[in-house]
């Protein structure tokens, strides 16, 4: 496994894997017909691929082999509440890759990149209901901080918990 920053080329490969474990994770807690139409096509012009130091929004992959496994997308919290902390907007793995280390990877990597560009504390916001997702996260000392709010993540509302945790730890 190799975890690498992502470049324009990786667009559209992250977007499979970001409709693929939309669909997988959060089945059942949004609307199954979004989910079912969901296309990476779609996915893949949002995403961004700068560096977290510069005051933007940094995206790496793991990759087994050739083929893009999992992301994650970080940079600075955009919380008035949390300014100065830095966030992990989006983790995502491949729902058969799961249970390979390759989200501890990661994860690890991002708070490593985070802490690099100089913040020392990091947030990041989880689907109320995904418990899959806080457990993982918990396993790796994050803690739910009390902040909640609704989001609408490119369609239908749903309401989001915020973690917390330093990243030097």
């Amino acid at each position: 496994m190799k975890i690498r920053r992502a470049t324009h080329e990786d667009a559209l490969a992250i977007a499979r894997v970001h409709v693929r474990s939309w669909q997988a994770a959060y089945r059942g807690l949004i609307d199954d017909e979004f989910l079912d139409a969901l296309r990476p096509e779609d996915r893949a012009p949002i995403y961004k691929f700068g560096a977290a130091a510069d005051g933007g929004i940094e995206t790496i992959v793991s990759e087994v082999g050739r083929e893009i496994v999992g992301f994650s997308a970080f940079g600075p919290c955009r919380d008035a509440d949390a300014a100065g902390a830095g966030e992990i907007y989006a983790l995502y793995i491949d729902p058969g890759h799961v249970g390979t280390g390759a989200g501890r990877e990661l994860l690890l990597e991002s708070r490593r990149r985070l802490a690099a560009a100089g913040f020392s504390d990091g947030v990041l916001w989880v689907l109320r209901g995904n418990e899959g997702a806080e457990r993982f996260y918990a396993a790796d000392g994050w803690r739910r901080d009390g902040a909640a709010r609704e989001e609408d993540p490119y369609g239908p509302v749903v309401e989001v918990r915020r973690f917390r945790r330093r990243l030097g730890d």
